[in-house]
């Protein structure tokens, strides 16, 4: 599907935990936007935003409206139906410690209470083989008992449903005239390990109302079509994120995942650590030529396995609030002061301190460039929080500053090594591509604590989550668990597993207007050594052990000959298009004959030390020009900070290369 011809385009919005960017393509080229978030109803950012552009074009949202109520226990009120006996599953979960040296460990309360956890007879063997069959009493009393409760959805998820999901689509059947949705394990994960499948059918449940609501009301309001970003970095229609709500957990992070990838590409790199730091969150990926999926995560505690880009985040964002501990040392994150009321220096109320005071306070920011100049903050406002805080910590002001900085370097660098080190890559092959309004800021020095080579800052920065949204195809992912062992193995037998969910990706796709020559298919399996606990996704190949050997090096390091493998399931992905737009080229004079101009010289206070430092405006860049730090480069989504030593490079289509001597 290419941009339509009425120039009106797609729109990309991301809605982030303190600010929501725009991206706006159509023929006539691209503008970008940002506006502070409205938590409460992110549907007013939004419409603010549009109705500052003035656009009226097709929209894909990325959005945290069901990553927020799962976060915040703001979800819907479930019922679980499940087999007899195993109501108790989601509770007892598995022996798992998340810190194994803390005593007192709180465990998260399971999304639905003991009381409104409803069993029925029935069971099906872990081959798909009726054990005990599922009467029409047992249906008609499971009908009486939910009816004496007012539910907003119910999971129901059966014992083995993933071998045969027959008796779950009867109780669904037998159910199917209650005003609550139904979410079914056997259609929202379909795969072994009871625990993992129950927490994700639970988690649609309680997601997937507050998401309908929203998605229609923003539906209504807006009367444009409207696509949503899912965590696999596709997008799908409104009705099957309303329907599927899951399935959008990660939706901003993956756009920055696809924007990263395209972004890099156009400069010639494909080896990648992509960092991602907004206003709230830092989220991490590592790219090796292409983007790596993963089905498990663990968001706000509860298990979810569900198709997904591999993301890593932690709470370490620009509004990421600074204090002392019990023991008097420097803490940052994971609170985060977020939109509302802000960091101080907006002038909206903040009262303390964050990463991005932090900045202001020793010159990496401009109180007059802040988005572009649309913003000015306010550092008056900076000097008595942190005169406090420093008196607190017993250091000079800039001191109390910079270990702020210090502090999330920190963090951000354990989990870049978290993405890469701890998964058997080495980060000194890779190239460190930064972006979020914050991303910039903190590269350099996070690539030199890692040893990564070079830093690369693509053009937008802080709007590339939207830019990746803007690009992203229609895409849904299939699969079936098989546990078949190596001598069960057939190239045949894995072609009828495959063809079998190729057909259902095509019915899906028809259903959404899609033309089957359009589609692509990517095969993969899940496989594991017989007798271990955890699989390893390798594409699928006729030498499904050699693959996977190879897989298993990389990730741990040695390989079993002599072992048997199983393959555990099948996965198909589809994918088609819905728009192609050619990379912008931005062309200049040569460097040797083009001198940036330089905006004014201010003052950076870095590793102890004041510096005379040059402002740039990126804007002005022309293709080859090289900066020399201490630097800043400001533009309307970011800041780049070049430090003393380094020197940056702006790239014929934009981007900004850093390197140190």
């Amino acid at each position: 599907m290419t941009i339509p011809s009425n120039n009106l385009g797609l729109v990309a919005i991301d809605t982030g935990g303190t600010f929501t960017d725009f991206y706006w393509i159509s023929q006539r080229g691209v503008r970008t936007h940002k506006v502070l978030s409205t938590p409460r109803d992110p549907s007013r950012a939004i419409k603010q935003g549009l109705r500052d552009l003035g656009c009226n074009a097709a929209i894909i949202h990325g959005s945290t409206v069901a990553t927020n109520a799962l976060l915040e226990h703001k979800g819907a009120r479930i019922a679980l139906v499940t087999t007899a006996d195993f109501e108790d599953v989601i509770e007892i979960g598995r022996q798992q410690r998340t810190e194994l040296y803390q005593i007192d460990v709180e465990r998260v309360a399971p999304l639905v209470a003991r009381r409104y956890r409803f069993g029925v007879r029935e069971r099906m063997t872990s081959d798909g083989k009726v054990l005990i069959p599922l009467t029409q009493k047992e249906l008609s009393r499971l009908r009486r008992q939910l009816k004496k409760h007012k539910f907003d959805a119910i999971a129901i998820c059966t014992l083995n449903s993933f071998a045969n999901p027959r008796h779950e689509r009867a109780i669904g059947q037998a159910l199917a005239d209650m005003p609550a949705p139904l979410s079914l394990s056997s259609e929202i994960c379909p795969e072994y390990r009871e625990f993992e499948r129950s927490s994700t059918t639970c988690t649609n449940a309680y997601v997937t109302p507050i998401m309908s609501r929203y998605l229609q009301k923003l539906s209504g309001t807006l009367k444009q079509p409207i696509r949503v970003m899912q965590s696999n970095g596709g997008s799908l229609s409104v009705r099957e994120a309303s329907r599927e709500a899951v399935r959008t957990l990660l939706s901003g992070p993956a756009g920055g995942a696809l924007g990263a990838l395209r972004a890099a590409r156009a400069s010639g790199f494909n080896r990648l650590l992509a960092l991602d730091m907004g206003g709230t969150s830092t989220d991490c990926t590592l790219i090796d030529e292409k983007i790596t999926l993963t089905s498990e995560a663990v968001v706000g505690g509860y298990p979810v396995k569900s198709p997904m880009i591999d993301i890593h985040t932690i709470g370490a964002g620009g509004g990421s609030i600074a204090r002392l501990d019990a023991g008097g040392a420097l803490q940052v994150g994971p609170e985060s002061a977020g939109a509302t009321p802000g960091p101080i220096c907006y002038g909206s109320g903040g009262r303390e301190l964050t990463i991005t005071d932090a900045h202001l306070c020793l010159g990496r920011l401009h109180p007059d460039y802040f988005l572009g100049g649309h913003m000015t903050l306010q550092p008056k406002k900076i000097v008595a929080p942190l005169r406090r805080l420093a008196k607190r910590a017993r250091l000079s002001g800039n001191e109390t500053a910079a270990g702020i900085i210090a502090v999330a370097n920190a963090h951000m660098a354990r989990a870049l090594r978290v993405i890469s080190l701890e998964r058997g890559h080495d980060p000194r092959q890779f190239t460190l591509l930064a972006f979020g309004g914050a991303g910039g800021l903190h590269a350099a020095e996070l690539a030199a604590a890692l040893e990564i080579p070079r830093v690369l800052v693509p053009a937008n920065p802080g709007i590339l989550s939207a830019y990746g949204m803007a690009h992203a195809d229609w895409a849904r992912d299939y699969v079936q668990s098989l546990l078949w062992k190596e001598n069960r193995l057939s190239p045949t037998r894995l072609m009828q597993a495959f063809a079998r969910l190729k057909k259902r990706a095509e019915q899906a796709a028809r259903r959404e207007g899609f033309d089957i020559k359009e589609l692509r298919f990517v095969q993969e399996l899940d496989v594991r050594y017989q007798g271990q606990s955890y699989e390893l996704r390798i594409p699928d190949h006729p030498d499904i052990r050699r693959h996977f050997e190879r897989a298993h090096r990389q990730s741990f390091g040695y390989v079993h000959k002599d072992r048997p493998i199983e393959v555990v399931n099948v996965r198909l992905q589809v994918r088609a298009p819905q728009h192609r737009v050619r990379q912008r080229q931005h062309r200049g004079r040569a460097a040797r004959r083009y001198r940036p101009e330089t905006l004014q010289k201010e003052r950076l206070y870095w590793n102890q030390r004041s510096y005379p430092m040059a402002l740039y405006e990126r804007d002005s860049l022309e293709t080859g020009a090289q900066i020399k730090g201490p630097a800043l480069i400001v533009e309307f989504s970011g800041t780049t900070f070049v430090p003393p030593n380094w020197q940056a490079m702006c790239d014929s289509i934009h981007n900004l290369i850093l390197t140190a001597p």
